[in-house]
């Protein structure tokens, strides 16, 4: 009995102060010729486990609450022993309230993805300095995935840690690699943290809340509210598209969202497909996509 007692209690503490992040991390490297393979099943594990079991906020989460994400990278090149060029793709999901389906929150490439890496080596980070390229970047996006979460479940929610994001930034910039200044790239992650806090913007962050909180976790129950709801976030996204066209964080928007909003309108009366349909393919390229709209009877 008291080991049963001893048991639940632990399994009760795990539950209460279980971390933020439930990170996939899958790793391709069959472009690299290296006759020791075992060294990428290591990063799988060690990655995930520094993006799993770090503690990333001070808010208590459930099991449950954990935050679904996958890293996937793809090493084209290792030039010398321990160093490694890849591109990833990183992408989380949030749970729509009353259903079984995962809103997918971010959707993003990043192709400045360099880092060092020795197998079985202890990854080190600490938010105050720069201490390597890689604990910098998995950093940067468990507080950028972090964010966007909550931010969509209350207004600007995301604030500290997309804050933490910019200072793993501004911490990294003396580094001198690739993907940390607006100089490289206008789609790497100096450009995305620099959208997401730049204040001509602002209302594209508030929208994420409007979109899922607002519309999304309601939609079973009020279909044609939500609807108008994410009509207007769609209208106030094309405001933010004529002030900055090229922000990497519409573009990620579209990026995540594109199917999603084909589902949400197909259904729609045929003025607000119309409306839907023409505000899209005017401020985003996927025009095949969104023909859906119109062709759903």
């Amino acid at each position: 009995m008291y080991n049963k007692i001893v048991l639940a209690l632990l399994l009760t503490a795990a539950t209460v102060h279980a971390q933020e992040l439930n990170c996939k991390v899958v790793i391709n490297a069959d472009q690299v010729q290296s006759a020791d393979r075992s060294v990428f099943k290591d990063m799988e594990r060690s990655f995930a486990n520094f993006m799993n079991t770090r503690k990333w906020t001070n808010d208590s989460y459930k099991n449950h609450e954990r935050i679904n994400c996958t890293l996937f990278l793809n090493i084209s090149r290792m030039p010398s022993i321990g160093n490694f060029q890849a591109s990833a793709q990183i992408t989380s999901g949030r749970p729509v309230f009353n259903s079984n389906y995962e809103s997918v929150m971010l959707n993003f490439a990043d192709r400045d993805w360099e880092f060092d890496y020795i197998e079985s080596q202890p990854l080190e980070y600490n938010d105050n300095s720069y201490l390597s390229n890689l604990t910098s970047m998995l950093a940067f996006y468990a507080y950028i995935i972090i964010g966007m979460d909550y931010d969509s479940f209350s207004e600007m929610g995301g604030t500290p840690h997309f804050q933490k994001a910019l200072m793993v930034v501004n911490n990294a910039q003396t580094s001198g690699r690739s993907g940390w200044t607006s100089l490289s790239s206008i789609r790497n992650r100096n450009s995305l943290i620099e959208s997401i806090n730049n204040p001509q913007l602002i209302e594209l962050r508030k929208n994420n809340y409007r979109y899922h909180r607002l519309a999304l976790d309601v939609f079973d129950n009020k279909p044609e509210e939500s609807r108008t709801v994410v009509l207007n976030v769609l209208k106030e996204v094309k405001k933010a598209w004529a002030i900055n066209p090229n922000s990497i964080l519409i573009v990620s928007f579209f990026d995540s969202k594109s199917n999603e909003l084909v589902n949400i309108f197909s259904k729609a009366s045929l003025g607000v497909k119309r409306e839907a349909y023409d505000i899209l393919t005017a401020i985003d390229s996927k025009r095949t996509i969104y023909q859906e709209i119109l062709n759903t009877k």
